[in-house]
C-alpha cells in the first residue's frame, strides 16, 4: 500500500481554506526535539500525533504535547479496558490506517475515515503549536483550538501525572 505524503495534507489543509502551508525541512522533524529545533519553538509546541490500538481491533489517534507523555491507563480506562489492551500501532498499521510512516502522522487527511482523535488537555498552554505535516521533514503552525476543529479532536487530560 502506497504511504500518503506532504502533497496530501497540503491539499487537506488547501480545501479548509486557512491559509497554513507546511514547512519543508532539509533535517529530521520526526522527534519532538528534532522539530522545535528547526522550528525554534518550545518542545511543549510540537504536536506528537501517537498511533494506538485499543483492544487489538480499534485505531486511536492523540495529539499530544511533545514535552508530555501519555499515560496508558488514562486510555485504558477511558475505553474501559485492561491496560495491557492499549498498544502502540507498529509501522504496517500505521501505514495502512493512517496511510503515513511513523514520524510524519498529521492530526488529519487519514487514509481511514472516521478515527477516533483525542487532544491532550496540556496542548491548551499554547496559542500555537505545529503539527507534522505528513513526512519526517515537513511540519505546519497551527493555532491550537484551530487543531482541535480541523481534527475533530476530544479534548481529555491524558498526560502522565508525574
Amino acid at each position: 500500500m502506497q504511504a500518503m505524503g506532504v502533497a496530501d495534507v497540503q491539499a487537506a489543509l488547501d480545501n479548509l481554506g486557512l491559509g497554513i502551508v507546511i514547512i519543508e525541512f532539509e533535517s529530521s522533524t520526526a522527534t519532538s526535539q528534532q522539530a522545535a529545533d528547526n522550528i525554534g519553538c518550545q518542545l511543549g509546541q510540537i504536536v506528537k500525533s501517537l498511533r494506538f490500538m485499543i483492544n487489538k481491533s480499534q485505531p486511536l489517534l492523540v495529539l499530544a504535547s511533545g514535552d508530555q507523555h501519555i499515560d496508558d491507563r488514562k486510555l485504558a480506562r477511558r475505553y474501559g479496558v485492561g491496560r495491557k489492551k492499549v498498544r502502540m500501532m507498529n509501522a504496517r498499521q500505521c501505514c495502512e490506517l493512517l496511510g503515513y510512516a511513523p514520524g510524519g502522522v498529521p492530526p488529519i487527511a487519514h487514509r481511514s475515515s472516521g478515527l477516533p482523535i483525542l487532544m491532550d488537555a496540556s496542548l491548551r498552554r499554547f496559542e500555537t503549536v505545529y503539527a507534522a505535516g505528513g513526512a519526517g521533514h515537513a511540519i505546519f503552525p497551527v493555532r491550537t483550538e484551530k487543531l482541535r476543529e480541523i481534527a475533530a479532536a476530544e479534548v481529555a487530560d491524558l498526560a502522565s501525572d508525574a
